[in-house]
C-alpha cells in the first residue's frame, strides 16, 4: 500500500481532532515523543500524536485510515521494532492510570502504565501482578505479547489472567472486549499483541504474592559447562513454584560493574521460588554446590524488590537480539551452546540466556488465547550491542548461537523474545489452525492492515 504523506491541511484537521501534541520531524519536542528503548533504532514516522485519553487515540486512527497511513503505538519503547517509515506513531505513555481493587484482585491501568506502577500500588494489599523481570517494561505490550516473568511456572503467561481490555481497532471505533462480548477478539487479542488495534485499558487478575525466595548467583565463566549442565538436570526436578534462568554474560570492563564481574565473561543464576525460605533454600542447594559463586544475592526479597533477580538494565541502548523456542534441553544441546558461546569463544555478544518454561505455562489458559510458545520447554535468546567495532558481526553472531540450537528448537519463539527478528517470522509461531483463525480476525478488524507494523500478524492464510 502507498499514500502520499500528510499535508499541513491535514494535519491541521488532524490538530483540531485530538487533544494531545501532533508533531512531525524536526518539531521541538519530536525526538522524545518517538524515542525507542533500543537504539540501534531511528524512529521517522510521518506523524506522531501525543494521546490524552482514547478519544485521541481513535481520532488518530481514523486519520491515518483515511491518509492510508499505517499505525503503530508506542508507550515505553521496548517492543519498538522498525524505523516506522511514513507511519503515523500513537504514543500512549500519557494513559498512565492504575487502579487496583483489592477485593476483586485486579488492576485496571491504562496503555502507558509500566510495571513498576503496579507493584508498587498492588503491594500493600498483599498482591502482585505477573510482571517481567524488568518493571520498567509497559504493562499492555508485554501481556499481549504473552507476558513472561518470575512468577510465570506458577500462574501462567500474564495474558492468561486478562479478564477484559478496551482498544480502538483500526475503523477507529473504540470497543471492551472480554470472553462474553467478543469471545474470538479476545481470544486473539491476548496473544496477538498489536494486530487488531490499539489497546487503552487493561483489566487483570492480579496474585496473593508478597514476597519470594529468589536473587541471582554468579559463576565463574570458567565453570560454565558445570553449571549449565547442573542447571539443566535442575530444572528437570524442581516444583512450579520456583521459576529460573541462566545466562553466559560477558561484562564490559565498567567501574560500575562490581569487580569480581568487570570484564569478565560469567555465569548468572536467576531463580524466584515462591514458598518458605528454608524450602527455598533445599531446592536451590544443587545449583549453589555446582561452582564456587562469585556473588550469591539469592534470599527473602518483598516482590516489590523482584527487579533485583534478573538486574535487567533501566539505560537505553543500541541492541540486535533474537529468540527461539526449546522442545527440550539434552545434554547435547548445552555442549553445543558452549561450543558456540562458552567462555573460551571470542563473541560479540554481551548476553546468551536459557528460560525455565513448563509448569503453568505449558497449560491452556482458564479463558483460551492465541499465546504462541506454550507447549515449549525452554527459551534460547541472545543479545549483543549495535555499536563500533563489533556491529557488523552481531547479527551473524546471534544467528549462529540460535542455529546451533536448531536440532532442539520449538515453533518460533515467544512473541516477546523474537526481537530484531523479521517481523515476516511472527506467521510461524502458530500451528496452521491458530494461524488461519488470527488471519480470519485480521481480515474482519483490519482488512487494509492499518495496524502492519512491527511483530503482527499479516499476510494470506495457510494453505
Amino acid at each position: 500500500m502507498t499514500s502520499d504523506l500528510p499535508t499541513a491541511r491535514s494535519l491541521d484537521q488532524l490538530g483540531t481532532a485530538v487533544s494531545g501534541p501532533v508533531l512531525r520531524p524536526g518539531d521541538p519536542g519530536f525526538p522524545e515523543e518517538v524515542a525507542p528503548f533500543n537504539l540501534a533504532l531511528t524512529p521517522r514516522p510521518a506523524v506522531v500524536v501525543g494521546a490524552t485519553g482514547t478519544a485521541d487515540v481513535a481520532a488518530a486512527v481514523r486519520w491515518a485510515a483515511r491518509a492510508g497511513l499505517p499505525v503503530a503505538v508506542r508507550a515505553t519503547g521496548h517492543g519498538m521494532t522498525s524505523s516506522l517509515d511514513d507511519a503515523l506513531l500513537v504514543n500512549t505513555s500519557r494513559l498512565d492510570t492504575v487502579e487496583i481493587d483489592p477485593a476483586g484482585r485486579c488492576a485496571r491501568v491504562g496503555a502507558g502504565v509500566r510495571w513498576r506502577q503496579v507493584v508498587d500500588a498492588a503491594a500493600p494489599h498483599g498482591l502482585a501482578p505477573l510482571s517481567g523481570s524488568s518493571s520498567a517494561v509497559g504493562v499492555v505490550g508485554y501481556t499481549l505479547g504473552g507476558g513472561l516473568g518470575e512468577l510465570s511456572r506458577k500462574y501462567g503467561f500474564a495474558a492468561d489472567l486478562v479478564r477484559r481490555a478496551s482498544l480502538v481497532t483500526a475503523d477507529g471505533s473504540i470497543r471492551t472486549v472480554d470472553a462474553d462480548t467478543d469471545p474470538e477478539l479476545f481470544w486473539g487479542l491476548r496473544g496477538g499483541k498489536g494486530s487488531f488495534g490499539i489497546v487503552t485499558e487493561l483489566e487483570f487478575d492480579l496474585v496473593p504474592v508478597t514476597s519470594l525466595y529468589g536473587g541471582g548467583i554468579f559463576f565463574p565463566g570458567s565453570a560454565a559447562a558445570d553449571v549449565l549442565h547442573a542447571w539443566r538436570r535442575w530444572t528437570a526436578t524442581v516444583p512450579e513454584e520456583t521459576t529460573s534462568s541462566i545466562a553466559v554474560l560477558r561484562m564490559p570492563p565498567d567501574p560500575a560493574v562490581p569487580e569480581p564481574l568487570r570484564g569478565q565473561t560469567v555465569v548468572h543464576l536467576r531463580v524466584a521460588h515462591l514458598g518458605p525460605v528454608d524450602e527455598g533454600a533445599a531446592l536451590l542447594a544443587p545449583m549453589r554446590a555446582a561452582a564456587p559463586a562469585l556473588i550469591d544475592t539469592v534470599a527473602e526479597l518483598p516482590y516489590t524488590a523482584v527487579d533485583a533477580i534478573h538486574m535487567d538494565p533501566t539505560t537505553p541502548a543500541a541492541a540486535f537480539d533474537r529468540g527461539i523456542t526449546l522442545r527440550e534441553l539434552p545434554a547435547e544441546a548445552v555442549d553445543a551452546l558452549l561450543e558456540v558461546a562458552g567462555p573460551e569463544v571470542e563473541l560479540p555478544l554481551v548476553v546468551v540466556e536459557l528460560r525455565h518454561l513448563g509448569g503453568a505455562l505449558s497449560r491452556p489458559a482458564t479463558v483460551p488465547n492465541a499465546v504462541a510458545g506454550r507447549g515449549a520447554a525452554y527459551t534460547a535468546w541472545a543479545l549483543g550491542p549495535m555499536v563500533p567495532p563489533v556491529a557488523d558481526a552481531v547479527p551473524g553472531a546471534v544467528a549462529a548461537v540460535l542455529d546451533r540450537l536448531a536440532p532442539w528448537a520449538g515453533r518460533g519463539a515467544l512473541l516477546n523474545f523474537l526481537g530484531s527478528a523479521d517481523p515476516g517470522d511472527v506467521g510461524a509461531l502458530w500451528d496452521d489452525g491458530d494461524r488461519d483463525r488470527l488471519l480470519a480476525l485480521k481480515r474482519r478488524l483490519d482488512p487494509a492492515e492499518v495496524f502492519r507494523v512491527g511483530h503482527v500478524v499479516a499476510g494470506a492464510p495457510a494453505g
